[in-house]
């Protein structure tokens, strides 16, 4: 359900009464009813919220029915509109914990996220900087990649939350190498056989013969080159003013970025309401929304729930892709 405070439980609301979402999967809600409660008034949809005592709801859905599997009972001033604090951010620790549980002992076939307060998760005492780094360590997963993605372009990032100033030193052969790897076995599992990935280059015009940068022939090629010896198929470095225009044209799968923004700002252009966060490398599938817990949003009933269900339908044709693909 993600932070109560914030947007997650009224846009989780508005996603699950679209039966464009609940045609494709049976949603289990993962939080606490009070909040579902208000974030169904919020929305202004019609849903009743049935209890799932057995974890999973019906085999026949009732209509306009939120099945959820209640982990937490706030009180009103616990989840205060825009106020998180320490009783929210152990709440949303147990409905991750939950989640991954259900998924690892294959109960659900996919888990997608609301947004949390890393500040309100730590100050709970659960020291992660957020979803990603609290489910690695629970699934066992030794290396992730966050992909961002939408229907015109998926974008991996090989450094992610990082000063621009340090991203030359993060960006290496084995980190490099290993962002392909990854991309390409998760994209052969959940997505598409046979993924054809752009590796971007780091710096202006892929360095311009080493005028700009000498990154794209020390470390970027050979990495490309190895993951090609792998029997990867994968191409670069290519500069990245003109890739991202082939790439939403359709001529790859996805595109390896070496940097946060090099990647986002084309995917948030495109994907702005509709991107969905894909944390890949780990062995279950998950998806989230690919914003925050926008609390000057909460409450109001104005927050989009675009991302919310785009999350829901990727993860539901992951799984699906997944089983085929077995």
């Amino acid at each position: 359900m993600g932070d109560p405070s914030g947007i997650g439980p009224e846009i989780i609301a508005a996603a699950l009464a679209d039966p464009a979402v609940t045609k494709l999967c049976r949603p289990l809600v993962l939080g606490d009813r009070a909040a579902i409660e208000r974030g169904i008034a919020v929305a202004g949809v019609d849903l009743t919220v049935v209890s799932a005592p057995d974890l999973v709801p019906p085999a026949d859905p009732l209509p306009g029915t939120l099945y959820l599997r209640e982990l937490s009972t706030l009180a009103p001033e616990e989840m205060v509109f825009g106020k998180p604090g320490p009783a929210g951010g152990d709440a949303c620790y147990r409905y991750i914990c939950e989640a991954a549980t259900l998924c690892m002992d294959g109960v659900a076939a996919a888990m997608a996220t609301a947004p949390i307060n890393k500040e309100s998760l730590n100050s709970a005492g659960h020291r992660f900087p957020g979803h990603t780094e609290l489910l690695a360590e629970l699934t066992g997963g030794q290396e992730v990649v966050m992909m961002l993605a939408g229907d015109r372009l998926r974008v991996t990032l090989v450094t992610i939350h990082e000063a621009l100033s340090r991203v030359p030193e993060l960006v290496t052969f084995e980190r490099v190498l290993s962002t392909i790897r990854i991309t390409h076995d998760s994209l052969s599992r959940w997505f598409c056989k046979s993924p054809r990935l752009a590796v971007l280059a780091l710096n202006p015009h892929c360095g311009e013969g080493g005028m700009f940068g000498d990154e794209e022939s020390s470390i970027i090629a050979p990495a490309v080159a190895a993951a090609r010896e792998e029997g990867i198929d994968a191409v670069g470095p290519l500069s990245a003013d003109t890739l991202f225009h082939f790439a939403a044209q359709g001529g790859y799968d996805a595109v390896v970025c070496m940097y946060h923004d090099q990647g986002l700002i084309p995917l948030k252009l495109l994907h702005f309401d509709d991107g969905v966060n894909v944390t890949l490398g780990l062995p279950i599938i998950r998806t989230s929304v690919d914003h925050g817990t926008a609390y000057d949003l909460a409450g109001t009933g104005k927050a989009s729930p675009a991302s919310m269900k785009a999350a829901l339908v990727m993860a539901s044709q992951m799984a699906q892709t997944g089983q085929e693909n077995q």
